[in-house]
């Protein structure tokens, strides 16, 4: 699976996805770094066959509205460390994974993933 992490995220899980098999950048890697716009975001999300994978709530309205972009993974685990969100990410990961083949929109939750329709 491809990802694109946003900024608000840290970069480590771009590596972590990496180590463990996926393709994965941060928003740090590309050209404009953290300062790439939301729309930028999306269209080399899209272009790449990526899901983007964020805290923010822009995202979501831009799915569900525009469907970009195509397949969004939206972070919503409250205040909690870069471990914990990171062991969270990683326990969830292949139901994600498959979640994104049927739906193009899954939300991490503190309870767990949640499958959105969309």
């Amino acid at each position: 699976m491809k990802f694109l992490i946003d900024a608000q995220l840290p970069r480590r899980l771009a590596r972590r996805l990496r180590a463990a098999g996926h393709d994965a950048i941060h928003t740090l890697d590309l050209p404009a770094g953290n300062r790439t716009t939301d729309a930028e975001i999306c269209r080399i999300a899209d272009s790449d066959g990526r899901a983007v994978v964020t805290k923010d709530a822009d995202f979501v309205s831009s799915f569900m509205l525009v469907r970009k972009p195509r397949r969004l993974v939206l972070v919503s685990v409250g205040n909690t460390t870069n471990d914990d969100l990171e062991q969270r990410l990683f326990a969830e990961l292949p139901g994600i994974v498959r979640a994104l083949s049927d739906s193009g929109f899954v939300e991490l939750t503190s309870a767990g993933l949640v499958v959105h329709e969309g």
